[in-house]
């Protein structure tokens, strides 16, 4: 009730984030099955698209091997995936450790599409988050919070949903892993899609100077849904995205993204009118050898996600 009865106004966003400790915590769960990870190593970036099927979606992923999984778009206790853990599901399928970090509390069940998967009319928790699942031990994590003002939820920023409020925002989790060459840090992120170029490159700086403020010095590699081209009529040009240019002056390079678009029709959007490139890995101080894009669709032809896979071979 503090949620609903709260201003739709910035300032009292930020009252309710500070005040909600599942919003500025790092869940760390699984098990990890090695000890390092060795010099050459598979990563994988997937906006999963609230995760209904978390062991036919690890199944999935389990074709490129993974050594580090980059999630956004996980559920924790919504009904649309049956009140379920869905990252917490994934990791045990994969034999992984995890950390997970909440993106949004979300106070309704989502949209007609989504309506559809609910079993029940509440959400135990609401969280809806991204998260990092490693075959190794995390040596340390961070949550990264790329805004604060309510962009879904304060009327003032003009740019959320009256009949979906959520508490929280864009985030990342970054997190240093042991490999045989020395530690480096992976970060999986999830930028605004309701929002302009400029919006996007403001969070991006800012997520690039919390990775040098936490692993300083440390080869990293970013990954996720970067929105790009989201708000850029008349044709969603990724390419006039100026984050691109900014990750280049922190010494990033984007070679580890294989070519292509990355959204498809998808069981909860299932007549997109665009085909965008959203999803991006970009790593500094490590090299690239050899990238691609895992269809979101599975041998039994059911689309897990609006939402490709990319995923590449990075090593020192």
């Amino acid at each position: 009730m503090r949620i609903l009865s709260a201003p739709r106004t910035a300032e009292a966003h930020r009252a309710l984030l500070s005040a909600l400790p599942a919003m500025n915590a790092v869940q760390l769960g699984g098990v990890a099955q090695s000890e390092f990870l060795p010099a050459e190593f598979t990563i994988a970036a997937w906006n999963v698209e609230r995760c209904l099927f978390p062991e036919a979606t690890a199944d999935h992923l389990g074709k490129l091997s993974p050594d580090i999984v980059l999630l956004s778009e996980v559920d924790h206790g919504m009904a649309r995936t049956a009140q379920r853990h869905t990252t917490e599901v994934m990791a045990a399928k994969l034999g992984m450790a995890y950390a997970f970090g909440v993106e949004f509390h979300e106070l309704d069940l989502g949209g007609p599409t989504e309506r559809g998967f609910c079993q029940d009319d509440f959400n135990t928790l609401g969280w809806h988050g991204n998260a990092v699942l490693s075959s190794v031990p995390f040596e340390r994590t961070a949550l990264i919070r790329l805004d604060d003002h309510g962009h879904w939820f304060a009327a003032d920023e003009g740019a959320g949903d009256p009949n979906q409020p959520r508490v929280g925002g864009r985030n990342a989790i970054a997190a240093v892993v042991p490999t045989v060459n020395g530690p480096i840090c992976v970060v999986s992120t999830h930028l605004e899609s309701n929002a302009n170029a400029a919006h996007r490159r403001q969070q991006f700086e800012r997520l690039l100077n919390a990775i040098d403020g936490f692993a300083p010095g440390l080869p990293v590699m970013i990954g996720g849904d970067l929105n790009t081209g989201n708000h850029l009529p008349p044709d969603f040009d990724w390419q006039r995205e100026t984050l691109f240019k900014l990750a280049e002056t922190h010494g990033y390079n984007w070679s580890f993204t294989a070519q292509g678009t990355t959204t498809r029709p998808s069981l909860i959007t299932p007549h997109p009118d665009r085909v965008m490139k959203l999803d991006w890995l970009a790593g500094r101080n490590l090299s690239c050898r050899g990238s691609g894009v895992l269809s979101s669709i599975s041998d039994e032809g059911t689309p897990l996600s609006d939402h490709d896979c990319v995923w590449c071979r990075a090593g020192f």
